[in-house]
């Protein structure tokens, strides 16, 4: 590791890598681990310079929720699909999500920072061109954030469970009380990660579609 720059010394990094070092980080020891002091360390820089690049704790936090969401939005245009735009959106988040799972309990976080902002108005402005009034527009954009955000969070959870709730204590529950849940067990229907969240995606796109219509 190269020598630490004194104190407020300017690095030489970018916004950028100081938040992808920060989700790193995060991703490797959870979000508790999170300190100016610790990410100055893995930088190879004092605490005192990373804040030249955000003024404080809560502004990091912030820049990481940005890069997640800036990474899941996709260009729009007026000439564009909607249902394709929000497709592309909900699994680039769930796919980003899935890739740095430890700033998931930050995600919840109100988008302040220009560019989260901006991914947000894109998002708003793709259903505007497609007809739909602000609110249900608002609505839409909102419902399957947080839809992905739920899934994408208890496929996380799920995945380190091996206590009650896991497969293996499933299937030692009492068949004749439960024989449907012992059934998707044994066969694996409904449990492929992925296949839901598809499903639900295209039954939330399908629903507001026929709200659309019916408006």
């Amino acid at each position: 590791m190269p020598p630490k720059r004194q104190r407020g010394e300017r690095a030489g990094l970018t916004r950028e890598q100081v938040l992808d070092a920060a989700l790193d980080l995060v991703d490797e020891a959870g979000l508790p681990s999170l300190t100016m002091r610790a990410l100055g360390a893995r930088l190879g820089v004092e605490a005192m310079t990373l804040y030249h690049y955000v003024p404080n704790k809560d502004a990091l936090i912030d820049g990481m929720v940005e890069r997640v969401f800036t990474a899941a939005s996709p260009p729009a245009s007026p000439r564009g699909d909607w249902r394709t735009y929000l497709r592309t959106y909900a699994h680039d988040l769930r796919r980003v999500l899935l890739l740095h799972p430890g700033v998931l309990p930050a995600v919840v976080r109100p988008a302040v920072t220009p560019a989260t902002l901006d991914s947000v108005e894109t998002g708003l402005r793709m259903l505007r061109w497609a007809g739909f009034p602000l609110g249900m527009a608002v609505d839409a954009l909102n419902s399957l954030t947080l839809f992905v955000l739920g899934h994408t969070g208890a496929e996380v959870g799920i995945s380190s469970a091996s206590g009650a709730g896991s497969p293996d204590w499933l299937a030692g529950l009492d068949e004749s009380r439960y024989p449907l849940l012992l059934e998707s067990v044994r066969t694996a229907a409904g449990t492929d990660d992925a296949a839901r969240f598809t499903f639900a995606v295209e039954s939330l796109l399908a629903g507001f579609a026929a709200q659309l219509a019916a408006a």
